[in-house]
């Protein structure tokens, strides 16, 4: 499709005075670029010293001193303009010029230029009008070509940021904001200006920029684009704000906040570790109270003895009656001796001093030892026992020593509970569950329970429901720490007065590979 384009109007005046002067310094533009489809090319007056002839001179356009210098065919007038106000010459012109060109009258002319006077002696006004709000905002305002130049900005810009009108206009943005010389389009820096054009559409943000001082100042930046018809930016209208007290009030309120909470912290970490202090100082006094307790009494029984059996050996000769009572003395010697290794072997376990000797595990065999050991306890507080071991229970890798330890614990303390409760039953029950690779153990008593209160604290070191006398409260964390180094799981359920059960559950191979009970190794 052929776009038709409009001829350009040439325009000869007539009359080379002080108007003529006027209209060609109002009109001086390129018509082209402005979409004007008119251009005065040509002047001419009989005294060449005339304003209007002098500027027409030096604008480079054709000038006569005769009116029909204006009908030659160089100058392609179309239109004749009269600015003088000389009727005759009005009168000779219309007389004289050829038929296709025309002429307007000094009277018409006069008219639409008092008219364009008046309209644009109130865009001049309008103009004014908003330079003075413009200037009176106290947010930064300018405006910038899409080539990066700052061709307007107002008064607040000017005084905050230190520059005068000379410095900014007519400068690259980039060279006034930031001193350097090329365009911010890369990193931290990226031109809002092209993320406007990106995004077609207003863009808002934060940035850094430097005033005329070298100072860097923060600013709160809104784009604003003008389009054009053919969707390109004409202009770009920036409003910024300083707001470099706002932040650094801001920064150092969060410096402070962070001291605070440093300081803070430290007092926590310094008070956390008071009370820790003194938690060990409670635990320490706790337990050498129930430590000096416990080992107290079998000592002094032991130590009552053996006085008994020095007094009797010194009131003479011994028969047959005092040895028998000194076999019984030595027996009872024995337990108590025993039950202070056993708290000591407790306090060991407890404190990880002993070393975990990993070897394999027949887990049915054990638990027929410790029911065997235990036989005598379970028998002298009626305590019936069913055994319901898997046959297909493999060994495995663990401490049997230590596991031991955790079964006797538990198996003593059922014995405890249910000759507490007139006698009663123990069922021991392991399995093998061959989907999780897992070995399972269950005791259970038909004893008098465990409350729902003092369930949730069974595991913790130094507390007991036991009796005085009975117990430090070690054997239950001790068994915790035990099931827990060999990667297993122990849990309690309890209802008082129906009875407790005890859980445990251990990986098969938790430090190794798996050894099943035919001696065969499995990866």
């Amino acid at each position: 499709m052929t776009v038709k384009t409009r001829p350009i109007i040439h325009i000869g005046i007539a009359g080379g005075g002080e108007l003529c002067r006027e209209v060609l310094k109002k009109t001086t533009f390129d018509y082209k670029l402005n979409q004007v489809h008119a251009s005065i090319v040509a002047v001419a007056d009989p005294d060449p010293d005339q304003a209007g002839m002098a500027l027409a001179k030096k604008m480079g356009l054709m000038t006569f001193t005769e009116y029909d210098g204006l009908y030659l065919p160089e100058t392609d007038v179309h239109l004749i303009i009269t600015l003088t106000p000389d009727k005759d010459i009005f009168e000779d012109i219309l007389r004289t010029k050829p038929e296709n060109m025309r002429l307007l009258s000094y009277a018409a002319f006069e008219l639409f230029w008092k008219a364009i006077g008046v309209e644009e002696q109130k865009l001049r006004d309008r103009s004014e009008e908003m330079e003075t709000i413009i200037n009176g905002i106290q947010d930064f305002i300018l405006v910038i070509t899409p080539d990066r130049v700052i061709i307007e900005a107002n008064d607040a810009f000017l005084k905050q940021m230190n520059y005068s009108r000379e410095e900014v206009i007519g400068r690259k943005c980039h060279e006034v904001f930031q001193h350097v010389n090329q365009p911010c389009d890369v990193g931290d820096n990226f031109c809002p200006l092209n993320k406007v054009i990106r995004d077609k559409r207003p863009s808002q943000q934060i940035r850094t920029r430097v005033d005329h001082n070298g100072r860097r100042r923060y600013m709160d930046v809104s784009i604003f684009p003008i389009w054009e018809k053919d969707g390109k930016v004409s202009r770009f209208i920036e409003v910024s704000r300083d707001i470099t007290d706002r932040k650094r009030e801001q920064e150092e309120i969060t410096r402070r906040l962070e001291q605070m909470v440093e300081e803070r912290t430290r007092q926590l970490r310094e008070t956390h570790e008071k009370l820790l202090h003194q938690d060990k100082m409670a635990s320490l006094g706790k337990l050498s109270a129930s430590v000096v307790h416990e080992i107290n009494n079998p000592i002094a029984g032991i130590l009552n003895l053996i006085l008994l059996i020095k007094r009797m050996m010194e009131e003479g000769a011994l028969d047959r009656k005092d040895l028998d009572k000194f076999s019984r003395y030595l027996n009872l010697m024995e337990t108590e001796t025993r039950r202070i290794s056993r708290i000591v072997s407790n306090l060991l376990a407890f404190s990880r001093q002993s070393k975990m000797e990993v070897g394999r595990v027949d887990l049915n065999r054990l638990i027929d030892k410790i029911l065997m050991l235990n036989a005598n306890l379970l028998k002298i507080n009626r305590v019936t026992v069913e055994k319901r071991l898997g046959p297909d229970v493999p060994f495995f890798l663990g401490s049997e020593d230590q596991l031991q330890q955790v079964f006797m614990n538990l198996v003593s303390n059922a014995a405890e509970a249910i000759e507490a409760n007139g006698g009663g039953k123990l069922i021991i029950e392991t399995g093998h569950a061959q989907s999780e690779n897992t070995i399972t153990v269950s005791v259970a008593d038909t004893g008098i329970g465990i409350s729902r209160e003092n369930l949730s604290r069974l595991f913790e070191p130094f507390y007991t429901t036991k009796k005085k006398g009975k117990g430090v409260g070690l054997g239950l964390s001790v068994a915790y720490g035990i099931i827990e180094e060999h990667g297993g799981v122990i849990s309690v359920d309890s209802e008082e007065g129906k009875g407790t059960r005890f859980a445990v559950t251990l990986p098969i191979k938790p430090q190794g590979e798996l050894i099943d009970p035919q001696g065969e190794d499995h990866v």
